[in-house]
């Protein structure tokens, strides 16, 4: 039996009848990892020191009947995340020496069920970027074709879940950083509501667009990541005081008499005919199941890629002042004066694409743009937001694509930063609206590569979101579909 093939509540089963250990399902990982990363590359740091020293603490908790549905499972953690003792990088030369005094408050929660973490994944710098092309740590692989990206910003965290490096990995979505990659990787992603989970303990990039959320191998798993992580936390100022329901109890109760939504701004020339196909099949296979299908109107998406270009690089602007060589992270020391330090280490330890959107933001947020720039693309958040409270009037759930194209091959948009914006064209207005949404799969290209299915929840709405996405998954195959590594 290959321990690696199973999932979260598989294993969980395996763990509490005593048929396995978490010690032995921690070596299993770790030897998947040893002979597939140097293909993938989806680890910057591996703690297997670590990670067997708390799969034993997580077999005493099981020998004495107290294990929680994330008691001795591995998992692994997007490098965003503050690990006490474990170098926090951010995939950044700027914080490449950086260890983090303290457990973010999501990686806490995990620790707390006796979760054991394999260790840290790549990304794309700061979490700027669609592709995992932009680490310091060299590009993440796709599993399903090494020859294309994985997607991004937490391209490592999809990609170790879909190579069986992992049960579970944590990332962060600002824009489309769960759920492109959870697409192009054949895995479920999902981006809870702002608010949902905290944020404490996450190196920021735009703090008001931010959220941390699971990717899995299934529908189920991700429910019990999320179950495990969500709630409130009085450390972070922007978590909401709102009850979390049990995930997992609504998951089967299926979706006749739903309401489904199709933004028709979403069905657009430029859609792939494979992913357009894939989606097609997907809405008959959600009629069949007994959803009412209904079209919607989103009118200002066309906006919304603009609209966060100007917030998200306004708030890195700000967040990313902080690395100025002084408290933490890289300082270069041969320089003319504190001013002088400041620019050299800035400019040694940032990427190219970090610096391209600090210069946005800085330029958006200077005197006499600030107006013209940042505070219309607020107003216009904010009318994006309204559309889909509107449009949530009328269904429960809203079904698009996640990307425009299955996953495109290395290099192929380095050179030009706009078409690599509009990876993201279907996925940034969640963000903007604050509101939870998830990929799943839902077919394969000709070229062998996943295709992804976007649900939109309404705010706070994740329990009809998983139980929407686990309808379509239990229907189909595309959930056990691997790659072949």
């Amino acid at each position: 039996m290959n321990l690696t093939e199973l999932t979260i509540h598989q294993l969980h089963a395996k763990l509490v009848a005593k048929e396995i250990t978490s010690v032995e399902l921690t070596r299993a990982f770790l030897a998947r990892i040893a002979a597939t990363d140097n293909k993938v590359n989806a680890f910057i740091t591996i703690c297997d020191t670590e990670a067997l020293a708390a799969a034993a603490e997580a077999d005493a908790r099981i020998a004495a009947g107290q294990a929680d549905l994330l008691t001795g499972i591995p998992l692994a953690l997007k490098d965003i995340f503050c690990t006490e003792g474990v170098r926090t990088t951010c995939a950044s030369k700027i914080l490449d020496n950086f260890v983090a005094p303290y457990d973010g408050t999501a990686v806490a929660r995990l620790k707390e069920r006796g979760a054991v973490i394999l260790g840290k994944l790549n990304m794309d710098e700061f979490a700027m970027g669609s592709s995992n092309e932009n680490s310091a740590f060299g590009p993440v692989k796709n599993p399903w074709n090494l020859a294309t990206v994985p997607g991004g910003s937490s391209g490592g965290s999809a990609a170790a879940v879909a190579a069986r490096q992992a049960a579970g990995t944590l990332g962060t979505d600002t824009g489309g950083s769960i759920r492109q990659p959870a697409s192009h990787c054949g895995v479920v992603g999902l981006k809870p509501t702002y608010g949902r989970v905290s944020r404490y303990g996450v190196i920021a990039y735009a703090s008001s667009l931010d959220q941390v959320g699971p990717i899995a191998r299934d529908v189920e798993d991700c429910a019990i990541l999320l179950q495990a992580v969500a709630g409130y936390d009085p450390a972070d100022s922007t978590s909401v005081d709102t009850p979390v329901p049990d995930y997992r109890a609504t998951l089967r109760d299926g979706v006749k008499g739903l309401r489904i939504g199709l933004p028709k701004e979403y069905f657009i020339a430029g859609l792939d005919p494979e992913v357009k196909g894939a989606v097609d099949a997907a809405i008959a296979q959600y009629r069949q199941l007994g959803a009412e299908i209904v079209e919607v109107s989103l009118p200002h998406t066309d906006y919304a890629v603009a609209c966060y270009y100007l917030i998200a690089t306004a708030e890195a602007s700000s967040n990313l002042a902080r690395y100025d060589g002084v408290r933490f992270g890289t300082r270069v020391e041969e320089g003319k004066g504190l001013l002088d330090m400041y620019m050299k280490s800035r400019a040694a330890g940032f990427g190219a694409e970090v610096k391209r959107r600090i210069m946005l933001g800085t330029y958006a947020l200077s005197s006499g743009y600030y107006d013209a720039y940042y505070l219309k693309a607020q107003k216009v958040r904010t009318l994006i937001r309204q559309d889909f409270l509107d449009a949530f009037d009328k269904v429960d759930v809203i079904l698009t694509p996640v990307a425009p194209t299955p996953a495109f091959a290395l290099g192929e948009k380095t050179a030009d930063p706009l078409q690599m914006y509009l990876s993201d064209i279907f996925t940034i207005p969640a963000n903007l609206a604050g509101t939870c949404a998830m990929s799943l799969p839902c077919g394969l290209s000709a070229a062998g590569l996943p295709i992804g299915l976007q649900l939109i929840g309404q705010p706070f709405g994740e329990a009809t979101l998983l139980r929407s996405a686990y309808a379509f998954e239990q229907a189909t195959e595309w959930h056990q579909r691997k790659p072949q590594l």
